[in-house]
């Protein structure tokens, strides 16, 4: 735990770097730090054309009631 705080910059570049890194408390493994995986950025209109379907009984009364119904509320 010690060599971590000591070292945490270096952890870090080896994480950026793609590697997972397990840090132990008196050889015992506590915690695993590991890449953070980054979300596309969508904010450009039309950037997921394609790729959603909007078509047909998407917002009918009865696709709402079964959203609903997943969620716990009664309609």
């Amino acid at each position: 735990m010690h060599d971590a705080k000591t070292h945490l910059s270096r952890i870090i570049e080896r994480v950026e770097g793609g590697e997972e890194v397990f840090i132990d408390r008196a050889g015992t493994p506590v915690a695993k730090v590991v890449p953070l995986v980054r979300r596309v950025n969508r904010t450009a209109i039309g950037s997921l054309r394609g790729q959603v379907d909007l078509s047909g009984d998407w917002d009918s009364a009865h696709t709402n009631d079964e959203i609903a119904g997943d969620f716990g509320i009664s309609a």
